[in-house]
């Protein structure tokens, strides 16, 4: 069965669903085009209000196909630069999709895997799931972004430890550390990951993209432009329609319901 990134919806949710059974979900460029094709289309969609990226089967991604890689060796840099700007663009498209988007992992998130789960803003992750920065292991450094987020999540000497050694972390230290935000038996990471889209799914989408502005915005500004911006946002969200549903519904302790 050739490789694809599968689109399908729950609800207000969005699945994207890695399929590769035959290489445990590796990546490829067909799925980067695909990933960011999908999220462009829902990002303009009021019906969809969350995004989760899960793998096939009981893997969520092996990472990059090493296959491939190698074949790539025989080929001009550029082939491969741009295979990864590819890999890139989708990144960067969940990092600024304006909606929620969640990663469901189970068993292996290995390499681009990892990175792809930290590029999403949650993680629900079965407690038997393995998340490693395997590409020092074949003599590679990371890409996806994964050096950008470990150093952003975690220590510097643990994100160097992670990068540098190629070891395992499990789920449940990566839930300590405050990664994962939340853990489940295996085989249920993908309904965990519904359950909690459909939790975000009920709040006001024009705050959740607020919020999420203001958290990727916050890696770069100082304390005073931050501030403005935080003024700008919530001004912004009271004068929402969702802002008078939002304090009425509290007022008169009904469960609102946003546009």
């Amino acid at each position: 069965m050739a490789a694809e990134l599968r689109s399908t919806f729950e609800g207000s949710t969005m699945v994207l669903t890695i399929c590769n059974p035959e290489h445990r979900n590796a990546l490829g460029p067909e799925m980067y085009a695909a990933g960011v094709e999908a999220l462009n289309i829902a990002e303009s969609n009021p019906d969809v209000r969350c995004a989760v990226i899960a793998g096939e089967g009981e893997t969520f991604c092996a990472g990059g196909n090493l296959q491939r890689l190698q074949a790539n060796r025989l080929r001009a840099p550029e082939a491969q630069a741009q295979s990864i700007d590819g890999l890139h663009a989708w990144i960067e498209a969940i990092r600024t999709f304006p909606k929620p988007v969640i990663a469901a992992v189970e068993g292996a998130a290995a390499g681009a895997g990892f990175s792809l789960a930290l590029a999403c803003d949650l993680i629900v992750a079965a407690r038997n799931a393995v998340f490693v920065m395997a590409y020092s292991n074949v003599a590679l450094s990371p890409d996806g972004g994964g050096s950008w987020s470990l150093a952003r999540a975690l220590p510097r000497q643990l994100a160097a430890e992670l990068l540098m050694t190629g070891e395992r972390i499990g789920a449940q230290r990566l839930h300590e550390l405050g990664v994962a935000g939340r853990l489940c038996d295996a085989g249920q990471a993908l309904g965990a990951a519904l359950d909690w889209a459909a939790q975000l799914g009920a709040r006001a989408p024009n705050v959740m993209t607020s919020i999420k502005e203001l958290l990727n915005e916050a890696q770069a500004n100082d304390l005073p432009a931050q501030l403005a911006l935080e003024r700008e946002h919530f001004v912004k969200n009271l004068y929402h329609v969702n802002g008078g549903i939002g304090i009425s519904a509290f007022l008169a302790r009904q469960t609102p319901r946003y546009e």
